[in-house]
């Protein structure tokens, strides 16, 4: 029994998207074509441990699965009177059927992650629980991407044809984009635990070299192949005893696979053959790239000056930032290191590349190649810090450390902790100042920090930053934010680097102006000379009152929001602690308006039952709650961008000794 279950299970995911195929030429509907297959499947597991496993599985796969469409088209026509049976087209073969497919699971109408999911199912005849392991994400994941892609496909009345002319060319393009895709996937892992993941790799040169025979005429289609039978050739050397990453140049060229290399040599000059008389592709051209490492016997003899050639012909065309990168590379290893750090000093700030764990990792070899080690460390570790694959982070963070105790070529040492101050890691001190802070704030602040963390390295010690490093990073994780959103985010950075001891970071930070900026009354300047925020025309007199007692008094913003009605001197403008002026004291009896107890800041609504503060911080005459510090700071960065700190005109002591002590903590010295 369990022989057979392995039988139909081969033969399934030899023959399914011949089945598919012919059966989608029948019915118009990709899930209804599955489902019908599914049902001759389903056959086959229970005749075939009677009957045995017939002479040619394949075809009777397909006869059963014809033979359930046909019936269903017939009940459809006798229930509400559709057509019949449509005509199989005269002279279109199974690789017809199965190009179609292939044209049809990749339609531009889907988004990249359908396309490769439904192109795994349909064609390479997966199960949702090998592809969601393939991609790490969930089953049901998978099944809804899936399910929802077919339901686009029926939506959008694509056409269940084969493509000619200048559509060909431009389906084709989508085809071999998610066969890519799915190797590249599978070739360096995005996420997980694993370089390479081998199945993935397997189904796309499986689904190329399919492709390869259904369109032998296309060069791109060839080049494609050969490039993935080169590349794949590499997949025993790529890694460690460990699963650790061996770098190209560090591969034991004695592993690679013969057989793969022949082969893709073998699709090579077929791709050159069929695109003689037209000018290379993309695919032609990568994979004359890949011939280049393929023909050198060592990494010494790799000639780098014609892979630098060939990659400036793919970057006219196609001008991407990675293909620059790419170029960037060969061009520090054919020239030399500073020529390739300047191509890649040009692609720092370009917003595509600002996650892209590779731009640093690139920048910290080519200075680790110029002897300039402690910046080639912070390089290397914003590379660990973005990259989502656990053994690709733990050979970059190995690579840093492996430089402590180097000098670089001004003498200075590649051991960040060499000489006193060095301070504490960046993501450890995010981590400590998160916990110190109200839920809702730190919610807000993760999210801005954590992108500035993973860009600027998680171990990177906060001393060895710099303002100006500080400011590139940020402008380019949020090239094109919103004024309002920009200035959040500066708000995060501003107090983290205040708590921490290391205010200055943030002296190249500057807010954008809001829409209505006009509208705002300008107060004094701080000390980094930006305008003070102050309290604008439409905001509550709630807000203007807190805004412009915090801005005049001196003392902590804690302070401020425990100040209770009964405990109030308006006459001497003082209350425990706190003193104000003039502003305050005009806007002040508005905002009492009669009542003589309770907290004077309240919030918006009543608490819940299950919610309710104690007496101290309840007011007896509304029922509301004392306005807590966390709300307090959401609504004035919602209106200006930036903390509440941000309105004195002196430094932020203030702010920081309030989080030391929300936190159970001392405030670091200055």
């Amino acid at each position: 029994m369990s022989e057979v279950r392995a039988t139909v299970g081969v033969v399934w995911k030899q023959e399914s998207a011949r089945i598919v195929g012919a059966l989608l030429r029948m019915v118009h509907d990709v899930g209804l074509a599955e489902e019908l297959a599914q049902d001759a499947l389903v056959a086959a597991m229970e005749q075939w441990p009677v009957d045995g496993v017939p002479d040619n599985p394949g075809a009777w796969l397909t006869t059963i699965a014809r033979r359930k469409a046909v019936d269903h088209l017939r009940r459809a026509k006798r229930l509400d009177g559709t057509a019949v049976e449509p005509r199989d087209t005269a002279g279109e073969s199974s690789g017809d059927d199965v190009l179609r497919l292939m044209f049809i699971s990749c339609h531009p109408v889907l988004d990249r992650d359908a396309r490769a999911a439904l192109t795994l199912r349909v064609v390479a005849g997966l199960s949702p629980a090998e592809i969601a392991r393939a991609f790490l994400v969930g089953e049901p994941v998978i099944t809804q991407r899936i399910a929802a892609a077919k339901r686009t496909l029926a939506k959008s009345g694509a056409a269940y044809r084969l493509p000619s002319g200048a559509e060909l060319s431009g389906r084709l393009t989508s085809v071999l984009e998610v066969v890519y895709l799915v190797f590249n996937e599978g070739y360096a892992a995005t996420s997980g635990d694993d370089l390479i993941r081998p199945g993935l790799c397997l189904e796309a040169l499986r689904l190329g070299r399919l492709l390869a025979e259904l369109a032998p005429d296309d060069p791109e289609v060839h080049g494609l192949v050969a490039l993935m039978e080169i590349q794949q050739s590499r997949s025993a050397a790529r890694t460690g005893p460990h699963g650790e990453p061996v770098q190209l140049h560090e591969q034991n060229r004695g592993r690679w696979d013969r057989l793969l290399i022949n082969r893709g040599f073998a699709a090579m000059l077929r791709a050159r053959a069929a695109g003689a008389t037209a000018a290379p592709g993309p695919y032609v051209l990568q994979a004359a790239i890949a011939v280049c490492h393929a023909q050198a016997r060592t990494a010494a003899e790799t000639d780098w000056g014609r892979i630098a050639a060939l990659y400036g012909a793919l970057e006219r065309l196609l001008p991407t930032p990675v293909v620059r990168l790419n170029r960037a590379v060969a061009v520090g290893f054919a020239d030399r290191p500073e020529a390739g750090l300047a191509l890649v000093d040009e692609l720092v700030a370009d917003p595509v590349l600002r996650d892209y764990h590779l731009l640093p990792g690139v920048r910290g070899d080519l200075l680790l190649r110029l002897g300039r080690v402690a910046e080639a460390r912070l390089e290397l570790e914003r590379a660990a810090s973005l990259t989502r694959n656990v053994a690709e982070r733990d050979f970059l963070r190995a690579r840093v450390d492996a430089t402590v105790g180097s000098h670089d070529a001004t003498g200075e040492s590649g051991d960040p902790a060499a000489g006193a101050g060095a301070g504490p890691a960046l993501g450890p001190a995010v981590d400590e100042f998160l916990v110190g802070l109200g839920e809702a704030t730190a919610f807000a602040y993760r999210k801005s920090l954590g992108r500035v963390r993973r860009a600027l390295g998680e171990r990177t010690p906060l001393a060895t930053l710099d303002p100006a490093g500080v400011a590139a990073a940020v402008a380019a994780i949020w090239p094109d934010a919103a004024p309002r959103g920009w200035n959040r985010h500066l708000a995060a950075v501003r107090s983290f680097t205040a708590w921490a001891g290391f205010p200055h970071l943030a002296a190249d930070l500057r807010n954008r102006a809001l829409p209505d900026e006009s509208d705002r009354v300008v107060g004094g300047r701080p000390s980094g000379g930006e305008p003070e925020p102050r309290p604008r025309s439409g905001v509550s007199l709630r807000e203007r009152v807190l805004w412009s007692m915090v801005r005049e008094s001196t003392a902590t913003i804690g302070a401020v929001l425990a100040l209770d009605v009964d405990d109030l001197d308006l006459s001497g403008r003082r209350g425990p602690g706190v003193t104000w002026g003039e502003q305050t004291a005009a806007l002040l009896p508005d905002l009492i308006a009669g009542r003589t107890r309770g907290p004077l800041f309240l919030s918006d609504r009543r608490p819940a039952p299950a919610r309710r503060p104690g007496p101290a911080d309840l007011c007896p005459e509304t029922g509301r709650r004392r306005l807590s510090y966390e709300r307090a700071e959401y609504l004035f960065k919602q209106a200006t961008g930036r903390t509440l700190r941000s309105l004195r005109g002196r430094d932020v002591r203030d702010g920081a000794a309030l989080s030391g002590r929300r936190s159970g903590r001392s405030a670091p010295a200055r």
